[in-house]
């Protein structure tokens, strides 16, 4: 499912327009995005999704074209986690 897919059911459950349904998505996205970007909390939909920050540590690699190590940074990543609810979807029950 694209987004313009995920748009269109959203519309149709909520029985509103498919631009309200994008700009509710977009406000969504732009929440969740700005929390995890600062870092001092954690996004959860109870039963759906948890979005949060992690700090990955600096470390060394290999070029697998030369064979040559080389330093990767520290740096930041996103962990999202599946709520009980979505886990029992992926199961199909």
């Amino acid at each position: 499912m694209n987004r313009s897919e995920l748009v269109a059911a959203l519309s149709e459950r909520a029985e509103v327009t498919r631009k309200d349904a994008d700009a509710v998505l977009a406000a969504l996205a732009e929440t969740i995005g700005e929390v995890v970007a600062k870092g001092d909390e954690k996004v959860t939909i109870p039963g759906f999704l948890t979005f949060e920050r992690t700090h990955r540590a600096a470390r060394t690699a290999r070029n697998p074209q030369t064979g040559e190590p080389i330093q990767i940074p520290a740096g930041y990543s996103v962990k999202v986690s599946a709520g009980s609810k979505l886990k029992e979807a992926a199961k199909g029950k």
